[in-house]
């Protein structure tokens, strides 16, 4: 007789609709575009043995370890709280490795654990992501971030070196840097690190902060008409200090080009005569363009003569 029984609302209760609210569509798009980029979703322990900040090589006053001890621990092996998700990504790698799989990229969202002074945690989530294989190198890991950047809004995010973090190669690190957040950092998983988990082939791992990710997007997206007026496109190729970084190049064009600039593109990167051993060549591909006319060349030839007056001073970068 239950279908004899009138359907009606709860007496005093109001009800809504059901969906996702702005955090959880934030992490849904992150999944779709690790997806996107051929990253399978792996769920690892929220636990783990305390020697694993050895084998990451964090220093012995790195805040990592201050990790939340469970009281009764099934064992050794699980009687810390996790404070980053690497360790468990590149076991997760290496399991792959010795499965004979060569292509993987993997990708976790999940909570880390730091103690707090009432006794309880704190539980920001995090992104990690892993890869190795013959298709895999830093800068694809890099472009899976940027393309991660815009697909949520974020906007001016700069890269800079990192060659003082123990778990990542000195000389192929970076760290995301958005208005000063810093949202984390990526680059390959440093040999000795690799080493220890009985890893040969070189691995790379990314590591970024949902919740300082989340913060950084730009209000909702603002649609303006197709530009009525075309653009004047200028290459030019520097040769500048081989210690100065493309990122930095770049942000000073940037910086230095005025209204007019549109765009800035890094097409070309060379090292060998004739260029000196100490030195590079570096090409960029420039976009001007106005809202208001069509850019004379007097006008496009001020922005470049500008732009260059700007990379010499700050970096002696001179036309190649």
């Amino acid at each position: 007789g239950f279908d004899n029984i009138p359907r009606t609302l709860m007496n005093g209760a109001s009800t809504t609709q059901g969906g996702f609210n702005e955090e959880q569509m934030a992490e849904r798009t992150i999944g779709s575009v690790c997806r996107s980029a051929g990253y399978d979703e792996v769920i690892t322990y929220s636990f783990y043995s305390p020697s694993v900040f050895d084998m990451i090589r964090l220093p012995a006053d790195s805040p990592l370890r201050t990790a939340v001890t469970i009281l009764n621990p099934l064992g050794e092996d699980t009687s810390n709280m996790r404070t980053t998700l690497l360790p468990s990504m590149l076991e997760v790698l290496v399991r792959n490795y010795n499965l004979r799989n060569k292509n993987v990229k993997l990708y976790e969202i999940g909570k880390t654990y730091f103690a707090r002074a009432d006794g309880l945690a704190d539980e920001p989530k995090t992104l990690c992501m892993g890869a190795f294989g013959s298709d895999m190198d830093f800068y694809r890991m890099k472009g899976t971030i940027e393309a991660l950047l815009n697909e949520l809004r974020i906007f001016g995010a700069e890269f800079s070196a990192v060659r003082d973090n123990p778990s990542y190669h000195p000389g192929r690190c970076a760290e995301v840097m958005v208005g000063g957040v810093r949202l984390g950092v990526f680059g390959q998983v440093h040999p000795k690190v690799a080493e220890n988990y009985g890893m040969s082939e070189p691995m790379y791992a990314a590591e970024l902060g949902f919740d300082a990710t989340y913060g950084a997007r730009a209000p909702q997206a603002v649609y303006v008409p197709l530009p009525r007026f075309p653009a004047v496109t200028r290459d030019i190729a520097l040769v500048c200090s081989d210690t100065i970084t493309v990122g930095e190049l770049s942000d000073c064009i940037k910086k230095s080009g005025g209204k007019y600039l549109e765009s800035c593109e890094v097409f070309d990167v060379y090292k060998g005569a004739p260029i000196p051993a100490d030195k590079k060549s570096v090409a960029f591909s420039l976009c001007l363009r106005a809202d208001d006319q069509t850019l004379t060349d007097d006008h496009a030839n001020e922005a470049i003569s500008d732009i260059l007056n700007a990379l010499q001073d700050m970096f002696g970068a001179i036309i190649r």
